[in-house]
């Protein structure tokens, strides 16, 4: 009786100094996931931007940047294909897909990345049945003995360096790179859908254009043949109107060709495949915009590649201090407490109760310079990301300051066009007259008319070079996107 009670008083000795070493082990949890943390903070590398873009210099296009293009900027320019297809590009454009289920990629490698700073806790458990042949002749046991075991353990390496910290801090910087990959995918998709609807209507409008021309080239025709029957014009008059005639129905059939290109390449876009979109034919051009571009600072926030470059430079920072907290010692604490008996009967008894717990602590004392040149390679790495950032700064600078050249100097050339397509087709009419009254051969009247449908197709493809500038000029300024939008987990429209 009195060994029972000193077995019990001992097992609760046991107990409460198990219960004083876990109280101690969870006060101490909090300051050992503080720790220290190793390796440079991060800090955005300053880039140098000019006050205004010079291309504005003087030019009065700009508009208060309240006005600048929001998340639905096709709407600007009138069309309703636009208006139709660029919402199905964040949903169904293959690209966009592939991009966003990257992102959700990255988001779930932060989580694997945070699980480091939590212990690790499992169950194990086992049974036995074992003849051994000390128990041979031991009555009713046949030599035959079960034993078992069941026993919870855990083990933790606290995060004293900082190696997991900065880990997480990388994770998080590239699944926000991700994010922002996704947005330039996306808005790259939508910029390269406006072109194409673009292009095909400006297709349509040459159709048109051509048809116009074969129509009156028909008339001429008319006329030169029956001059032609009545001997008042030469044989080589009706041959040079009838090969134009022909020269420009050839141009008509061939502008076929490109406009069904454009129209499956639209139908990709918006993820459909080309026979699922019918694109019926639009005698409309899209309403050019007025495209305000802001400063030049507002690009670091404003462009999706940007953010990219500026999270990806803020993970290979992160990655110095990971390759540093190689440098120090690294210590896993473990618990283990649960039951063991042999033989299996009274398995869950107190008497059977074990637990341990212990520390193990290491450090490399030699590995041939193996941390130095990591530590090395994560600063070049650094050092590379930064570069990389200013370049794409720079990069953008350069494309809106060629996107507002282009549009500047276009502008211009336009009204020039304007009034030359005037005077051509005024000068075709007075020439095909004079043809008709006998004053000039037909030489004339053919070179008139040639004359002036090239400048109506020149004047027609610098209204879409405006166009499509206006588009590449909205892309460049980073479209309706804004760099907060990376700093938080979301969810894309890009859902399959």
């Amino acid at each position: 009786m009195v060994g029972h009670a000193a077995l019990e008083s001992t097992i609760r000795r046991e107990r409460i100094d198990m219960n004083t070493l876990r109280k101690a082990l969870a006060f101490s949890l909090p300051l050992l996931l503080e720790g220290c943390l190793v390796g440079p903070n991060y800090h955005r590398p300053p880039v140098p931007t000019p006050t205004q873009y010079k291309e504005l210099d003087g030019w009065t296009v700009a508009a208060p940047a309240a006005d600048q293009p929001k998340g639905d900027w096709w709407t600007a320019f009138n069309d309703p294909l636009l208006d139709e297809l660029e919402p199905m590009v964040s949903v169904s454009n293959q690209t966009v897909r592939q991009d966003y289920a990257n992102y959700q990629e990255a988001l779930a490698e932060v989580q694997v990345a945070r699980s480091a700073l939590f212990p690790t806790i499992g169950i194990s458990g086992g049974v036995t049945r074992q003849r051994s042949a000390s128990g041979l002749n031991t009555p009713g046991a046949g030599g035959v003995v079960n034993s078992g075991s069941l026993e919870g353990n855990a083990s933790w390496a606290p995060d004293l360096w900082g190696a997991v910290r900065r880990n997480i801090e990388a994770s998080k910087a590239t699944a926000q790179a991700s994010a922002a990959t996704l947005a330039n995918a996306t808005l790259s998709e939508q910029t390269a859908l406006a072109t194409a609807v673009i292009e095909l209507r400006v297709s349509d409008a040459n159709i048109d254009l051509l048809q116009q021309t074969v129509a009156a080239f028909k008339e001429f025709l008319r006329v030169v043949s029956n001059q032609g029957t009545a001997g008042t014009t030469p044989p080589s008059d009706v041959i040079t109107a009838r090969t134009q005639l022909e020269n420009t129905q050839s141009s008509l059939i061939a502008l076929g060709v490109a406009r069904a290109q454009f129209a499956h390449a639209i139908a990709v876009l918006a993820g459909k495949n080309p026979e699922d979109l019918d694109i019926a034919h639009s005698t409309k051009v899209p309403t050019l915009p007025t495209v305000p571009a802001g400063v030049p600072s507002t690009l670091l926030q404003r462009r999706p590649d940007i953010a990219v470059a500026e999270r990806q430079m803020a993970a290979a920072n992160a990655a110095i201090g990971v390759a540093e907290a190689a440098y120090y010692p690294t210590l896993t604490l473990s618990a283990a407490d649960g039951f063991s008996q042999s033989p299996l009967a009274g398995l869950l008894h107190t008497a059977n109760n074990v637990w341990s717990l212990g520390a193990n602590a290491a450090e490399n004392l030699f590995q041939g310079g193996l941390t130095r040149a990591q530590v090395a390679a994560a600063k070049a790495g650094y050092e590379a990301s930064v570069a990389n950032y200013r370049g794409t700064v720079l990069k953008a600078l350069q494309n809106v300051e060629d996107d507002l050249a282009g549009l500047r100097i276009l502008a211009e050339q336009s009204a020039v066009l304007d009034s030359a397509v005037r005077d051509a087709t005024r000068g075709s009419e007075i020439a095909f007259n004079e043809y008709r009254a006998g004053t000039v051969d037909y030489t004339t009247a053919a070179t008139a008319q040639a004359t002036q449908l090239s400048i109506e197709e020149t004047a027609l493809g610098v209204t879409q070079q405006r166009l499509l500038d206006a588009v590449s000029l909205i892309g460049d300024l980073g479209g309706g996107w804004s760099a907060d939008e990376i700093q938080k987990p979301r969810k894309s429209a890009a859902v399959p």
